[in-house]
């Protein structure tokens, strides 16, 4: 389910934009590797979760999107991933989301902060909207659950006793208040497009839109104008 790759801890990131390398510790035993993007006077900022694989010097780029839109950026390796250390769990993802939050809230009016979840990362992005009050969230190739997407990709195993991870996103979806875009490929063949779409119809309809991207897959998203749009008609 998980495809982390290492950095040993002198490994330096080269970005186009500044950013001020973090090193967190939520709990004991625990130490989160994180990159926060500054601009000189930002539009909020955004707290990133990235998919299953890779580490920083991957996401890191990818999330420069968002600096050059001129927002702050947040983005963490999960416990095991780049240059994070500690027992994997699906708690400890929420755990260490929240640790991230609360480190933003210190420096951010709360309204200013906006979540943003890719594959995985959206099961991490929804549970941390259900317990907090950021401006929005954004969730990109996101799942209805795990279970969900195991059904779909192994019809013939009993995947619920297979699996120890749920990230149960249609239960915390419900109780987000703030305003929610869901942006889904039709040709996603790792987080299938009926899984998102079963995610929105079960979301609050009174803050919640989908934009499908006709055509695209799991991450290809950038290259559509599609896609382009919609993150211009929220990060405006």
């Amino acid at each position: 389910m998980f495809f982390p790759t290492t950095l040993t801890r002198d490994f330096t990131y080269n970005f186009q934009y500044p950013f001020e390398e973090l090193f967190l510790e939520p709990e004991n035993d625990v130490l989160i590797n994180a990159v926060h993007f500054k601009n000189e006077n930002p539009k909020g900022v955004i707290l990133y979760f990235h998919g299953n694989a890779g580490d920083l010097s991957r996401w890191g780029t990818i999330t420069e999107y968002f600096v050059e839109k001129n927002y702050d950026v947040l983005v963490m390796d999960y416990r095991t991933y780049g240059k994070s250390k500690g027992k994997l769990s699906e708690q400890g993802f929420y755990d260490d989301a929240q640790f991230c939050y609360n480190y933003l809230k210190s420096r951010y009016d709360e309204s200013d902060i906006i979540l943003y979840g890719r594959s995985l990362g959206t099961g991490v992005a929804n549970y941390l909207a259900s317990k907090n009050q950021p401006k929005q969230l954004i969730l990109e190739t996101p799942y209805y659950s795990i279970t969900d997407i195991a059904k779909h990709r192994f019809p013939f195993f009993p995947v619920k006793s297979l699996i120890k991870y749920e990230f149960n996103s249609f239960e915390y979806i419900q109780n987000v208040k703030c305003p929610i875009t869901i942006i889904h490929g039709t040709h996603d063949q790792v987080v299938p497009y009926s899984s998102g779409n079963k995610l929105f119809d079960i979301a609050p309809k009174s803050i919640t839109k989908m934009k499908t991207i006709d055509g695209g897959r799991h991450n290809d998203l950038v290259n559509f104008d599609a896609y382009h749009e919609v993150i211009a008609s929220i990060l405006n």
